[in-house]
């Protein structure tokens, strides 16, 4: 791991956002999950409603966007665009770029941001705020702690095949959830005392992870090719389609990301687990479906609302009048 313009022997913190006081509210860790992410927005809300202090915020790929824009006061202005938007106006954002390095070249994105963030820098934010982003040349986890805050939040979300890359001073950023898509080992780094993590993909793929198959026979194979029901990943419009043709390539590619996402989550998780989770059920909302923020965003916000109480409890003495 590697925080960004931070020698090895620097302090955890930027200066001016030192947490002297423990024991007083929560940090958290907002995973991504691509269009799944809208659902941070409802969990932020929950917990503001009920005063609970938030210390800081580590997010991954969305979970810095959301995360990110809260700290900076802009929660609101998010929460309109992302209900705003469907299929025909997202398309309007696809700036495709065939000959880079990445599908979208994300600068239409990056456009609207700006209207709201303009060059706000992630150590001007009253609370910390830490993106978590992987250097494609050496796989190295990096944290961005300081700089403009467009830069870092784009560099977290960059899907490796659909964003661009983001170049940050000699580095070139991808996606953070290649190494950490549920960024608790940050808010520890940060001596968080009570660290509560929001996992976006623990109803997608269900606990099992291995199928033992011995094999079948030539004449046990299906005479039809496989189905998948595509408005469980939001990939085709009909209820069943052929694999290959439900999915395309990009299709493809994003499917793959979302198994590698889970498994590495749950490796880190049971490795370092956080002392409290928050697990949206938005499984069913495909990775594309951005126009479903209405959805995504009250399931955030009921999910967090159950725990409330175990909440205020972990966050105490925090807890505002």
């Amino acid at each position: 791991m590697t925080r960004d313009n931070e020698t090895p022997n620097s302090p955890p913190l930027a200066p001016g956002h030192e947490m002297t006081e423990p024991n007083r509210g929560i940090a958290l860790a907002l995973g991504g999950g691509v269009a799944r992410g809208w659902a941070h927005i409802g969990v932020l809300r929950a917990i503001d409603e009920a005063g609970i202090e938030i210390k800081m915020i580590a997010g991954t790929s969305i979970g810095a966007l959301v995360g990110g824009c809260y700290l900076a006061g802009k929660l609101d202005e998010l929460q309109d665009f992302a209900l705003s938007l469907t299929p025909r106006r997202m398309i309007g954002f696809l700036d495709i770029s065939l000959g880079g390095s990445g599908l979208i070249s994300g600068g239409k994105l990056a456009e609207r941001m700006a209207e709201h963030l303009g060059d706000t820098r992630i150590e001007d934010l009253p609370k910390p705020l830490v993106c978590v982003a992987t250097e494609i040349n050496t796989g190295h986890e990096i944290w961005l702690t300081k700089g403009p805050m467009i830069d870092a939040i784009r560099a977290s979300y960059a899907l490796p095949g659909i964003f661009e890359p983001v170049r940050i001073g000699k580095r070139v950023l991808v996606d953070g959830a290649l190494v950490n898509p549920v960024p608790v080992p940050v808010c520890r780094a940060f001596e968080a005392d009570a660290v509560v993590a929001v996992n976006l993909s623990s109803d997608v793929f269900g606990r099992g992870t291995v199928v033992r198959d011995a094999g079948v026979e030539p004449d046990e194979l299906m005479d039809e090719e496989p189905v998948v029901k595509t408005n469980s990943r939001g990939f085709g419009d009909s209820a069943l389609l052929r694999l290959g043709k439900a999915l395309g390539v990009t299709g493809i590619m994003v499917e793959s990301f979302n198994i590698i996402q889970d498994r590495i989550a749950r490796s880190r998780l049971a490795g370092d687990p956080p002392d409290m989770s928050i697990s949206p059920k938005v499984g069913d909302i495909g990775l594309a479906e951005f126009h479903r923020a209405d959805e995504a965003i009250e399931l955030g916000y009921k999910a967090a609302k159950l725990e409330i109480h175990r909440l205020e409890q972990l966050a105490q003495p925090a807890i505002r009048a």
